[in-house]
């Protein structure tokens, strides 16, 4: 860590223009199946016949799979090691590109803006886009929400 990165994120330390890149996650075929059998068993995410047959050209992963993937690598580079205290919602969920097969993909966080929460003073809000990229640096999905993280005053406050 830097002295720019803190070691464990507070609201205070998450500000606008914020880039975070986290990744990349190979698109590995067998849990492109094993999602796709237990939640989106649609055909092109099932087989590489007849992903090949469809608009796709190939075995696609589902986009709530894409969005999965993206999760854990927030979680892992940035929330597991944050005051984050979830989210109320999705603002907007974009699939722009296909994610296949064998794709790298990446994830970027970018914070729009933030403000403090009125009613729980304690609660800062943070509002991100995060974006899938894969290995030719295509934004494949677009995620816009806003999220909550514990302040750093109040829990210096509460010690």
């Amino acid at each position: 860590m830097t002295a720019a990165t803190p070691a464990y994120w507070y609201w205070e330390d998450i500000n606008e223009g914020l880039v975070l890149e986290f990744g990349p996650k190979l698109v590995d075929r067998d849990e492109v199946i094993r999602f796709a059998t237990d939640f989106d068993p649609q055909p092109f995410h099932l087989s590489e016949e007849a992903g090949k047959a469809s608009l796709f050209g190939g075995l696609a992963a589902s986009g709530w799979h894409t969005a999965g993937m993206v999760m854990r690598l927030m979680c892992d580079g940035f929330l597991l090691k944050s005051s984050s205290l979830g989210s109320p919602g999705l603002d907007s969920l974009k699939w722009l590109r296909p994610v296949m097969v064998g794709d790298e993909i990446r994830a970027r966080m970018t914070v729009l803006g933030r403000r403090p929460m009125k009613s729980k003073p304690n609660v800062g809000l943070v509002q991100t886009r995060w974006e899938a990229v894969n290995q030719r640096d295509e934004v494949v999905m677009t995620i816009e929400s806003w999220a909550m993280f514990g302040r750093k005053e109040t829990a210096a406050e509460q010690a």
